[in-house]
């Protein structure tokens, strides 16, 4: 069984990236948030093609995955969970709760680092808010992110059903919660006890540093509430709140190229925690 999902595992996450993509993107055609403000062919065409290009480099860097690590981990013997020998479903939701904090710290911390804001701000200078907004991160970003990754996995010996748990929910909650769609305001207030939805996430989106220093849950929205980054609703409303970061507001500069180019030609702005980030609205 671990065979076949070793060698069937990207077909796996192909297809429920592919599945959720379409749901989404139906969504978003049907009931829009908000109405875009910039070219919506030209930025898909960057934020999508920076997917195949993160894609390539993680395949050639780490040829085997975050699941080829937790096979090989399980084979040495390694980590928390193989030496515990729990029953394997408690494996399974302790990993994918584990590795969601996980993600949630990693993320503060890409915020709170000037050095790593400069990877991060290329995600949050998209203009506009829709599911590719959710899979537009810099290849150094993606690189660094599957090494802490792999790091929190050995040290778990998460076991392999759950990474692969882990890996699609992380996927498609990226996608679902960047998604420009309405959800009843009353079944989203529901919906944030368990996930983070659009509503809850897109607040940490805003050219406002105190509030893009907020929200930083991908999955699990309970880290916000537990370490005092939740912040329910963007200061002017979702119609009107400003989606991006100050120091860029040129659609010219929503290519590929550009967002490459972007953490070595641009300023980090007022953003990074560390300076004045998350008490300013410069």
């Amino acid at each position: 069984m671990t065979e076949f999902v070793f060698k069937n595992e990207w077909m796996i996450r192909l297809a429920f990236f592919g599945g959720i993509f379409l749901i989404i993107g139906f969504a978003e055609l049907l009931v829009p948030r908000r109405t875009l403000t910039t070219s919506k062919k030209s930025r898909w065409f960057a934020n999508i093609g920076i997917v195949f290009i993160n894609t390539f480099l993680l395949r050639l860097l780490f040829p085997a995955g975050a699941v080829g690590i937790s096979i090989w981990i399980g084979l040495h013997g390694w980590g928390i969970f193989n030496l515990i020998q729990w029953p394997l479903w408690v494996e399974v939701v302790l990993t994918v709760i584990l590795l969601d904090v996980v993600i949630y710290i990693q993320h503060v911390m890409f915020h709170a680092l000037p050095v790593l804001w400069r990877l991060h701000m290329m995600h949050h200078a998209d203009m506009d808010y829709d599911l590719t907004t959710g899979t537009r991160f810099h290849p150094i970003e993606i690189i660094i992110s599957m090494g802490i990754k792999a790091g929190a996995i050995t040290l778990l010996g998460a076991p392999v059903i759950g990474v692969i748990i882990f890996e699609i929910l992380l996927n498609g909650a990226a996608m679902f919660n960047h998604g420009n769609f309405f959800i009843p305001l009353g079944l989203d207030r529901v919906l944030r006890l368990l996930v983070v939805t659009p509503d809850m996430h897109r607040v940490h989106h805003s050219v406002f540093p105190s509030e893009t220093n907020s929200n930083f849950g991908f999955n699990l929205p309970w880290w916000d509430r537990l370490f005092g980054t939740y912040r329910p609703q963007p200061m002017k409303g979702h119609e009107q709140m400003t989606i991006g970061l100050n120091q860029f507001r040129d659609p010219s500069r929503l290519t590929l190229l550009w967002m490459i180019a972007l953490p070595f030609a641009g300023k980090t702005g007022s953003y990074p925690i560390g300076r004045r980030g998350i008490k300013s609205d410069d």
